[in-house]
């Protein structure tokens, strides 16, 4: 038995004691994850269906033509993927193997105490193993994207990333969750490591179906002196939960941002936890949403300063835009410090568009439903215009009209 088939059966086993989580467990308070426990699933197939040649095209374009791994239903897809050379990138399918996967490989998501990340070390088929050597470069940007498809009978899929980035390397990472089809469900985890001075660019798309479920969990750990940016942006999806947590070092940058937009019934919930586990950490944390039809999201951001973390300088600020009177947000920024030397800020804002801004936008003759549509586009355009990779960031930007556009008819 190799060290991950014991890996397997433990979190088979923490996710039998620890079962579903409830609203009772105040990490879930807001969310209910009801619709997927009572779910049965059956494991998806790794056959794309329900994909026309446009949507597939779309899917595959957001970094134009640099390295791509196509996942379908969490399995690895040769035929789709563009495994272009890139200098000093080691990359290969979990079940292919690659250098040090029984080394980091479920090391660093906790699935002893959370029940989806056990789920998904359980039942994980394939995913991504990245491995970039110290002083290494990437110069044109990663991109890792898993398709799913939904049909008649509820089916799930749980794909697995491991990055792993050298000392004094550079590299842009791209996901991108994209469904069609009701009744499947996603439940993925990434592990990232940056080594000491590395720089790692981090985002992550989802755009599911809306009649799907999709629970994410991102986790980073940071070496000393690290630079480390995450973006991610929810646009799909019927019921999602995003946990991103990331631990520094001593000297790291970590820069946490989200975007969320949510219309008729969509409930999308982010959970962020920034540890600041070493003394001189500057962490920027940035969540803003979009809510309109009877949408809900929750922001739950919480910072940890850790004994001798001194010097820390964390701030953290969430924001939301009601559209509708309909849509409801909980949100909780949080600090826990247990050193005294520290800078830390945090905040939330709820509100509507300013009535004000849309009458000054009239008297300049922009019609009313125009000038509405400017003012929410300008609230998003402060996290999409920090997306550095053009096709992305213009590929978000063309559903961001879109889903305005729908969302106003």
């Amino acid at each position: 038995m190799t060290g991950i088939d014991r890996i397997r059966q433990e979190a088979a086993s923490c996710f039998a004691q620890l079962g579903f989580p409830t609203t009772r467990d105040e990490e879930w308070r807001f969310t209910s994850v009801a619709p997927i426990a009572r779910t049965r699933f059956s494991p998806a197939s790794a056959v794309l269906t329900g994909w026309s040649d446009g949507q597939l095209e779309e899917a595959l374009c957001p970094t134009a033509e640099g390295f791509r791994m196509v996942f379908v239903n969490g399995r690895y897809s040769r035929k789709l993927s563009t495994r272009k050379p890139l200098h000093g990138l080691s990359a290969a399918p979990l079940r292919g193997g690659n250098g040090n996967i029984e080394v980091h490989l479920a090391r660093y998501a906790d699935y002893r105490n959370r029940a989806f990340v056990a789920l998904n070390t359980a039942n994980f088929e394939d995913g991504a193993s990245i491995e970039i050597p110290a002083r290494t470069i990437v110069a044109e940007p990663i991109h890792l994207v898993f398709l799913a498809t939904g049909g008649d009978t509820p089916v799930a899929s749980h794909p697995r990333t491991l990055i792993i980035v050298g000392a004094d390397s550079h590299a842009t990472v791209v996901e991108s969750y994209l469904g069609r089809g009701p009744q499947y469900f996603t439940n993925a985890v990434t592990e990232i490591v940056a080594g000491n001075h590395s720089v790692v660019d981090h985002y992550k798309l989802q755009d599911e179906d809306e009649r799907s479920f999709h629970v994410t969990t991102l986790h980073v750990e940071l070496g000393p002196d690290a630079s480390f940016s995450t973006h991610s942006i929810s646009i799909g999806g019927g019921l999602v939960r995003n946990d991103v947590n990331t631990v520094l070092e001593q000297g790291t940058e970590a820069t946490v941002n989200g975007f969320y937009l949510a219309s008729g019934s969509q409930h999308i919930d982010n959970h962020t936890a920034i540890d600041h586990a070493q003394p001189h950490g500057t962490s920027h944390e940035l969540y803003k949403g979009i809510l309109g039809g009877r949408a809900a999201a929750v922001f739950n951001g919480r910072i940890v300063v850790r004994p001798g973390a001194q010097k820390t300088d964390a701030k953290q600020t969430n924001k939301n835009l009601l559209l509708s009177e309909d849509a409801t947000i909980n949100t909780k920024p949080e600090l826990q410090i247990w050193a005294d030397d520290v800078r830390c800020t945090h905040g939330a804002t709820i509100g509507q568009l300013d009535p004000d801004a849309i009458f000054y936008l009239q008297s300049r003759g922009i019609g009313q439903e125009e000038a509405r549509n400017l003012l929410t586009h300008a609230f998003a355009r402060d996290i999409i215009d920090r997306i550095r990779v053009e096709p992305l960031r213009a590929h978000i930007e063309r559903k961001l009209r879109e889903r305005l556009h729908a969302s106003r008819n």
